[in-house]
């Protein structure tokens, strides 16, 4: 009855679709998920095949955390459903948003012993009402089964936006920006953390975080993103 009442609808747009929490034809040729090869430290797709590869970024500035992986492209429809996350309050879209993002964590969840999400300041998460990372973290723990501490980072600082910053300047923008929350500092101790967040373009937030937790005596980071910026190599 209530699905003739309330037909189901595309999460991203108006159009009906066959499922809840599904894409419309238009849309999902318009998403293009992560599925192929790619770097096992950004998640970023590579040409080829094999699952040892490593993206000229990589390379050429190794991130802080070990392993990574994205579940689809910030482009298009990718970018879409980010912005209606992040920036349109859809709250709705957060578990089905969070489901994609367990296939391509599969490997990372089966060491993970906590998953956290990327914090935001206080005075953003007041102005923004909800962190995107953190429901995205908690549907993830939910659906895997997974132990999830929404608060175990602090952003300390209130950093500028990074948009326009280059790699470098990311860097020194999320210097010290985080710190680990009190109550949860023993509970870190030689445990392996997945990290949590929306969107990967340098990683250089998730870098700051991950060198934050090994500072704290984490024994493994890794991250998993909803959408990575494409880069080349």
């Amino acid at each position: 009855m209530l699905e003739m009442i309330y037909p189901a609808r595309c999460m991203g747009c108006e159009a009906y679709t066959d499922t809840p929490n599904g894409l419309c034809p238009d849309c999902w040729l318009q998403t293009r998920f992560i599925s192929g090869a790619a770097c096992k430290q950004c998640g970023s797709p590579l040409p080829g095949e094999g699952e040892d590869l490593l993206c000229d970024s990589c390379i050429t500035f190794p991130p802080a955390w070990r392993h990574g992986a994205a579940a689809v492209v910030y482009a298009d429809g990718g970018r879409k459903m980010v912005l209606a996350l992040k920036h349109g309050d859809r709250l709705d879209l957060a578990p089905a948003l969070a489901r994609w993002m367990l296939t391509p964590a599969k490997h990372l969840l089966k060491r993970a012993d906590i998953i956290a999400p990327v914090p935001l300041h206080r005075w953003r998460l007041l102005r923004r009402k909800f962190n995107q990372s953190a429901e995205l973290a908690r549907h993830m723990a939910r659906a895997s089964g997974q132990y999830c501490l929404p608060d175990l980072l602090t952003r300390y600082l209130k950093t500028p936006s990074q948009d326009g910053l280059n790699r470098v300047e990311r860097m020194d923008n999320q210097r010290g920006a985080f710190r680990m929350t009190a109550r949860h500092i023993t509970a870190i101790k030689g445990k392996s953390v997945l990290l949590v967040d929306d969107v990967m373009t340098t990683g250089a937030t998730l870098s700051a975080c991950a060198e934050t937790l090994y500072g704290a005596g984490a024994s493994n980071v890794d991250v998993i993103v909803l959408a990575r910026v494409e880069r080349g190599g």
